[in-house]
């Protein structure tokens, strides 16, 4: 197995991504990478070459280039030259922490969609208080969507949970207002109907507030509703621990209570901690194209590339294209 990697995307690249690199190929015996961006600034990092070799180009695509117009244009820029070893077949899967318009734009024009995929979705885990995490789709590729676009997510959603987190027949339910039947706007309402005639196992609509409980497997929504979604739980995470160190460095008598509760803390937070989920997939794309948090370290990096590894070894896109042609096929004998 073959994995292309932007060296030269995220905050902290190359570095983490090098050293991503380097971890992930300790743990897997069969994988092989190839590190795309500036030889100069990859070689420093790389202390151990072992399967792993660099495609060298100095042009990178920054965040704030206008994705669309960059990826035409820059067609040597790290994220573009990833995409295209999948597209070439030199690659299976590619991961990438850049530009998050700009990898969308990559995976639509250079990987390709699957055939019958009106929008790709990006798709992260997001955390619950189990343990277990949950999928959601779309958050932010798509702020249009229309009722077959959450059908398409669901399923998609569904096959990954199945295949990938190994989770036996996946909830999934379809994020609204109220969990009442009817409840929402037109979309959801449509989606609603359409939703309970595909072949997965949908529970209805669930709220927001129920999310991190664990309410379903795979949530469905709108890219424009899921990103607000994201951005909400991003920065609640973000604002209790900061709350917490406020309160526990407030005195001496709170500073030795978190001494006590020093493992205790850790624990919550590695609970909570993206780096322990992956990256979001870009679903509905040939080929597995995986966008790793921005500020990944090595560890979050090396949590992508697990999960491009996963999705290769279980034939995931190859699944949703066959279940999605099936669905296709049985709307069209009816």
């Amino acid at each position: 197995m073959k994995l292309a990697i932007d060296a030269m995307g995220g905050d902290h690249a190359p570095k983490a991504i090098v050293e991503g690199a380097m971890e992930a190929i300790k743990q897997k015996e069969n994988l092989e990478i190839t590190l795309v961006g500036d030889r100069l600034q990859i070689e420093p990092f790389l202390t151990d070459s072992h399967r792993i070799d660099i495609l060298h180009t100095s042009e990178v695509i920054t965040g704030d280039d206008e994705p669309v117009r960059a990826v035409r244009r820059k067609k040597n820029a790290s994220m573009v030259l990833m995409a295209n070893e999948v597209k070439e077949n030199r690659a299976d899967a590619c991961v990438s922490a850049g530009n998050t318009g700009a990898l969308m734009s990559s995976g639509l024009f250079v990987v390709g969609r699957i055939p019958g995929i009106a929008r790709p979705a990006l798709t992260p885990t997001f955390p619950t208080l189990d343990g277990k995490g949950f999928l959601m789709l779309d958050v932010g590729a798509n702020v249009d969507a229309k009722p077959h676009h959450l059908v398409q997510y669901a399923v998609m959603g569904s096959i990954y949970a199945e295949k990938v987190r190994k989770i036996a027949k996946p909830t999934v339910g379809l994020l609204n207002v109220g969990t009442e039947d009817g409840k929402g706007n037109d979309l959801t309402r449509r989606a609603f109907r359409q939703l309970q005639h595909t072949p997965i196992h949908f529970i209805g609509n669930v709220e927001a507030r129920d999310l991190l409980n664990g309410v379903a497997d795979v949530v469905v929504t709108d890219g424009f509703s899921g990103n607000i979604a994201l951005k909400t739980i991003e920065g609640t995470a973000i604002s209790m621990f900061q709350m917490l160190k406020d309160v526990f460095y407030s005195s001496v008598k709170t500073k030795l209570a978190a001494g006590l509760m020093k493992n205790e803390l850790k624990q919550l937070k590695t609970k909570l901690d993206y780096t322990e989920y992956g990256g979001a997939g870009l679903f509905g794309l040939k080929a597995p194209v995986i966008k790793a948090h921005g500020s990944s370290n090595a560890r979050a990096i090396v949590s992508a590339i697990e999960q491009a590894c996963h999705m290769v070894e279980y034939q995931v896109t190859d699944t949703m294209q066959s279940t999605l042609e099936q669905i296709k096929g049985q709307e069209e004998n009816k």
